[in-house]
């Protein structure tokens, strides 16, 4: 829904105000209320229960700011000009995890020299908000906080849209791109990480929601019309994908490599459990399969062909099967690089390359990836404390809290997430499930739904 699109407040109150999540960027608007979460469109800020949580990192009313837009004209006119002499910090990526390093890094430092070199336009938005979007009947515009020139602005950065990095020089402290060389004194990698294409499943024949553009395109594409739907991939992504859809009034097969969704997150019981309510949503979950081949009508239909034969017939496809990451320039620049991401130091988030820093989706912390909301803030500010020299205690990384953006099943984990080991059921009822994970005698992990 649109802004203009909301009713005009009648109480008295003033206009309907905006609060920001410091912790992952979400947006409340008082006037669209969060209806999941038990508040209904035009419940002001003021008369948030204080137990609500924010629908996509979990922190609380406390952690939410005023927040108010930049107009355009105003924030193009600060633009600063940046001369080829003021060479500083440049930020590869304007996701969540970029744009979030930027900010600590201007509130530790007014004067620094910042950089963001991105392939997109650099427009921030709440990525999480994109899987369920298309049942609040929210557009791109809508998702969009600001542009890239007017968040650039308002920071007083260069923003350096529709370029890709092509080289890296750490000894010469050189960054080459489709634009041309761009010295720094300090790298960070904020690359993020793309959705993976599956074997079988031509990737001109399938959609990858993994950014605002791609929303937009496939936003457009879809239409005013119910269509046939096929989600490829049973994860969290692929789950929120399709109970967003079928609320919308589409018509979703999801197709899983498991026998049920997120099969490799969470026991059979809370597994169960979603499969009912994606079922209750309308979604025809798909399970034990991959896609072995894919074929394009004339009339845009694809056909997908499953591992036992059988074909599906869709409208659109979508895959949500995973992230990885382009690793040819990290790796040529001499980077330690696994299938998990850019490998970095615990404490600094430091590449082991001095001034070169990572973090969000394209790192990997003691062999693993890190690819949730939650800890971006954080390890942004270290990384600006550590540029900046100002002392700090280090990141430390915890497992964050993972939550399953879904309306017929909220499912919650704390801990490390993993389907086996010894999960205790604590509650099984028709309204509530509770398990906990151990190993040995310490409880290292926790679940919800």
């Amino acid at each position: 829904m649109s802004k203009q699109d909301l009713p005009e407040p009648t109480e008295g109150q003033g206009p309907w105000r905006k609060y920001l999540c410091r912790a992952c960027g979400l947006i409340y608007n008082e006037g669209e209320g969060d209806p999941d979460g038990g508040l209904a469109p035009g419940t002001r800020f003021d008369d948030i229960p204080d137990d609500w949580v924010c629908p996509v990192c979990g922190v609380g009313k406390g952690d939410f700011e005023p927040y108010e837009r930049p107009s355009a004209p105003a924030a193009m006119a600060a633009q600063p000009a940046i001369g080829k002499s003021d060479i500083g910090v440049v930020i590869v990526g304007a996701g969540l995890a970029g744009w979030a390093t930027a900010r600590a890094l201007r509130d530790l430092d007014p004067d620094r020299p910042i950089t963001i070199v991105t392939a997109c336009p650099g427009h921030v938005y709440n990525k999480p908000e994109i899987s369920r979007a298309l049942s609040r009947k929210a557009d791109a515009d809508a998702l969009q906080r600001a542009t890239g020139p007017e968040e650039a602005a308002r920071l007083g950065i260069r923003l350096i849209p529709h370029t890709h990095v092509v080289g890296l020089s750490p000894q010469f402290r050189r960054l080459r791109t489709t634009r041309g060389t761009i010295p720094f004194t300090h790298l960070v990698l904020a690359l993020g990480a793309r959705s993976k294409i599956p074997n079988g499943l031509d990737p001109h024949h399938c959609w990858r929601i993994n950014s605002l553009d791609a929303w937009r395109a496939f936003h457009a594409r879809l239409g005013d019309r119910p269509r046939r739907v096929a989600i490829v991939g049973g994860g969290m992504i692929g789950c929120e994908l399709a109970e967003d859809f079928a609320r919308a009034g589409h018509h979703v097969q999801l197709v899983g490599r498991g026998a049920l969704p997120l099969d490799t997150l969470i026991p059979a019981e809370a597994g169960q459990r979603l499969l009912a309510g994606l079922r209750r949503a309308g979604v025809d979950f798909i399970p034990g399969q991959t896609v072995a081949n894919s074929t394009r009508a004339p009339d845009g239909t694809v056909s997908l062909t499953l591992g036992d034969g059988r074909v599906l017939s869709a409208d659109r496809v979508v895959a949500a099967t995973g992230l990885a990451l382009d690793t040819r320039f990290l790796r040529n620049a001499g980077l330690d690089v696994s299938p998990a991401g850019i490998t970095v130091e615990s404490r600094t988030l430091s590449t082991g390359i001095e001034g070169i820093y990572g973090l969000g989706d394209c790192v990997a912390i003691d062999g693993a990836p890190c690819r949730f909301i939650e800890p971006i803030p954080k390890q942004a500010e270290i990384i600006a404390r550590d540029i900046v020299g100002v002392e700090h205690s280090g990141y430390r990384h915890r497992a964050p809290i993972i939550r399953l953006k879904s309306v017929e099943v909220p499912l919650t984990i704390e801990g490390a997430p993993h389907a086996k080991g010894e999960w205790r059921v604590i509650v099984h009822s028709p309204e509530a499930l509770e398990m906990e994970r151990w190993d040995g005698d310490r409880r290292v992990a926790r679940l919800t739904a």
